[in-house]
């Protein structure tokens, strides 16, 4: 995930100092983060169903050992079917 947002942010910079200001790269860097963040959103506690991914409001780049609402050991659980 870190390194599609760095691959993003240097196609937005390439683009801006290439051609200008183009809102098409903007929209692509969108994307490529939607498509790269969609793993870590099925990554999910098989007993409560929440994301390892999330600290609160935040979204670490890490997944949780144990999940936060249940206490579930998620390193030695199956993975979840939780969609």
């Amino acid at each position: 995930m870190l390194g599609v947002l760095a691959l993003a942010v240097l196609l937005v910079l390439a683009t801006d100092r290439l051609y200008g200001h183009s809102t098409l790269a903007f929209a692509a860097a969108i994307v490529m983060l939607l498509i790269a963040n969609a793993p870590m959103l099925r990554f999910n506690c098989p007993r409560c169903g929440k994301n390892a991914f999330f600290r609160g409001p935040f979204v670490v780049p890490w997944p949780n050992r144990l999940c936060t609402r249940c206490g579930e050991d998620l390193a030695a659980s199956p993975p979840s079917q939780n969609r």
